[in-house]
């Protein structure tokens, strides 16, 4: 019984080292073709991206009503606040003042919470896709 198993294994050794042998991956090339404008496309999209002109950006908004008032908030919050960009946005027939290019809401919410002290109605609105 002992012999046979001896024999069983060598048999079972061989056979794995002759379908090891026999056995082999696949090699091969691949040979990729791109349109010469690829690369400098990308560099374009992510200095976009970087500078806030493509992709989902939050921003927040101060006021919603009429311009004088409008005016008056934006210069309120440029005379205390430099760190971010604001700006007047005309939706018929409002005027909203926006400030921020936050790449998250992280980063958003952190600075609502500076500004809610001097300005209690801002708040976060929904981003739009740039």
């Amino acid at each position: 019984m002992r012999i046979l198993k001896i024999k069983d294994c060598i048999l079972l050794g061989i056979l794995s080292v002759a379908i090891h042998q026999t056995s082999s991956a696949q090699n091969g090339n691949i040979n990729i073709q791109q349109d010469e404008s690829i690369p400098e496309l990308m560099n374009l999209k992510s200095e976009m991206t970087k500078d806030g002109k493509l992709g989902e950006r939050y921003r927040i908004q101060l006021y919603y009503g009429d311009n004088n008032t409008a005016s008056n908030v934006i210069k309120d919050f440029r005379s205390k606040y430099t760190e971010w960009p604001s700006a007047i946005i005309y939706e018929t027939p409002n005027y909203k003042v926006w400030i921020g290019n936050f790449r998250n809401r992280l980063e958003a919410d952190r600075a609502l919470l500076k500004l809610k002290g001097d300005f209690p109605a801002a708040f976060i609105p929904k981003p739009q896709r740039g």
